[in-house]
């Protein structure tokens, strides 16, 4: 509840864009960080989801938020960089919201292999960032904030998570674009099959 008010302001701007990120997603879905479920209730109701988080209490929280869902929905309390309770090749999509930028950088890798490892070969992911900014007044804006969002939400506008995607082996990067301004970046693509 605390982490949902603190995050009101930036909610009325991602209430927008979350009908979106999941509309087209069909089949087993894996949402990683699921947080408190503000996803939830824009899954079709072809879903059959598992939502991923390591905070029992955004769980508790997004449990919640599953009434209101189409879909149906199983909970797991489990670390995205270790994925101990998920089986491999089970996946038709990943989503994830703002993962990465709050995972640091060396722990990176560790869930993108999970999410190479728990992806159907062919299956999806979409990715939604939040980087620094390229246009120097939105940039100082950022840097200003810097401080206080990496200590509530500790997010980072620094991480490499799309030199990372790249990089990972058996994750395709196939479209990138920008929800809004040069800020929130969101990386599609899928999981190519095994050598």
């Amino acid at each position: 509840m605390f982490y949902d008010l603190l995050d009101l302001p930036w909610e009325l701007m991602y209430k927008k864009w979350r009908p979106v990120l999941v509309e087209d997603v069909r089949g087993s879905v894996l949402e990683a960080g699921i947080g408190t479920g503000r996803n939830l209730r824009y899954y079709h109701h072809n879903v059959t989801l598992t939502a991923l988080d390591l905070s029992a209490a955004m769980l508790k929280r997004a449990k919640k938020r599953a009434k209101d869902a189409a879909c149906s929905v199983n909970f797991v309390c489990d670390d995205a960089c270790l994925m101990k309770s998920i089986p491999s090749v089970r996946y038709d999509w990943i989503i994830s919201t703002f993962l990465c930028c709050v995972m640091p950088e060396e722990l990176q890798p560790l869930a993108l292999a999970q999410f190479s490892r728990v992806l159907k070969p062919g299956g999806h992911f979409r990715l939604l960032e939040i980087i620094y900014s390229k246009t120097p007044a939105l940039r100082k804006r950022q840097e200003l904030f810097a401080n206080f969002v990496e200590k509530v939400y500790g997010a980072r506008f620094d991480r490499n998570t799309l030199h990372l995607v790249e990089s990972a082996p058996r994750l395709k990067v196939t479209k990138t674009r920008f929800l809004k301004d040069d800020t929130y970046l969101l990386i599609e693509g899928i999981r190519t099959a095994d050598d």
